[in-house]
């Protein structure tokens, strides 16, 4: 299978890392990224093709992924598919709704597959937490999304950046419907920049989201209160902790006292995502599969983020 990448920023670079080093999986033809220093020195460093327009990339190859910026997603978009190209975008689908559901009945009508690249889906730390919490009676969640200020995202909403895959672990880790939410955040710049997202959902759970472009740590933890435990996963240290809470309180001669809490710490090798992720969407398209995280999908998430940031922008 033949596979190129278009975009030659940071997300590119990482997509071209991923296929190069696949080469039992599929053959890399190149990349195209109208930046043609940046193309060149990937091209360099990776020793690798560079193309000079997008359409002659695409005339040599059967899936792509797009890792330009959102407002370019759509026009891309169509023209892979008019080279009749299968294609892994990355997140958000699109600019627009309108323009993702134009895309993906263009696409369907092509008979060509889009997925999204929700990558959170494929971290094995997540996996894992959703298989922790079957058993388990969710109370709330909170979850933390922080990364210190880059100027690559100087015009980038922290919510359509970050936040977005914090959204869809929650449908992912509750399998249930948002029904309500409040945002509050801090608009720098004319974009949302630090954005916290209060979500209420069908089953009665509480969720809270933060993200931010202004700290100075970077953090990815997901935070759950149940009626038996508390758990953290940190996503960068692989790491989920477990503290079993007492089934009751023992009363002895009107004190309290407290049997042991177990505590349980599981450590998780490290697992590429991005891997994972790209070698099942050629499997996908070589099997003629759907996609795990197909447009339609990418539209939902982008409908919230859409609306959260309006919120945020019409009362800030």
């Amino acid at each position: 299978m033949k596979v190129g990448v278009i975009g030659a920023g940071s997300m590119g670079e990482k997509h071209v890392r991923t296929y190069t080093s696949l080469s039992n999986y599929c053959e890399f033809v190149g990349i195209y990224d109208k930046n043609k220093d940046r193309a060149r020195e990937i091209e360099d460093k990776y020793q690798i093709k560079q193309f000079d327009s997008i359409t002659e990339l695409l005339k040599e190859v059967d899936i792509v992924s797009i890792a330009v910026p959102t407002e370019f997603h759509y026009e891309v978009g169509l023209a892979c598919i008019n080279h009749n190209v299968h294609m892994l975008m990355e997140k958000p689908i699109t600019s627009t709704i309108e323009q993702a559901k134009d895309l993906i009945s263009k696409a369907n009508q092509a008979d060509i597959k889009i997925q999204v690249g929700h990558i959170e889906l494929y971290n094995p730390m997540v996996k894992l937490l959703k298989n922790i919490l079957m058993d388990e009676k969710i109370i709330s969640i909170d979850i933390h999304r922080l990364n210190p200020y880059d100027s690559r995202v100087l015009n980038v909403d922290v919510i359509h950046d970050l936040m977005i895959h914090d959204i869809y672990i929650l449908e992912y880790l509750l399998n249930d419907e948002m029904t309500n939410f409040y945002a509050m955040g801090k608009v720098i710049d004319n974009t949302v920049k630090h954005a916290t997202l209060t979500t209420q959902w069908k089953n009665g759970i509480i969720a809270q989201m933060t993200a931010s472009f202004k700290s100075v740590k970077k953090t990815r933890t997901i935070e759950v209160i149940t009626e038996k435990s508390f758990i953290k996963a940190n996503l960068l240290a692989g790491k989920i902790e477990i503290v079993r809470l007492p089934e009751q309180y023992m009363k002895q001669d009107s004190a309290f006292y407290f049997p042991s809490i177990s505590k349980e710490i599981i450590e998780i090798p490290y697992s590429d995502p991005l891997k994972v992720e790209i070698i099942d969407f050629m499997n996908c398209v070589k099997n003629n599969d759907a996609p795990l995280v197909n447009g339609h999908q990418g539209i939902e998430i982008l409908t919230i983020c859409n609306k959260a940031s309006n919120f945020i922008k019409k009362f800030t």
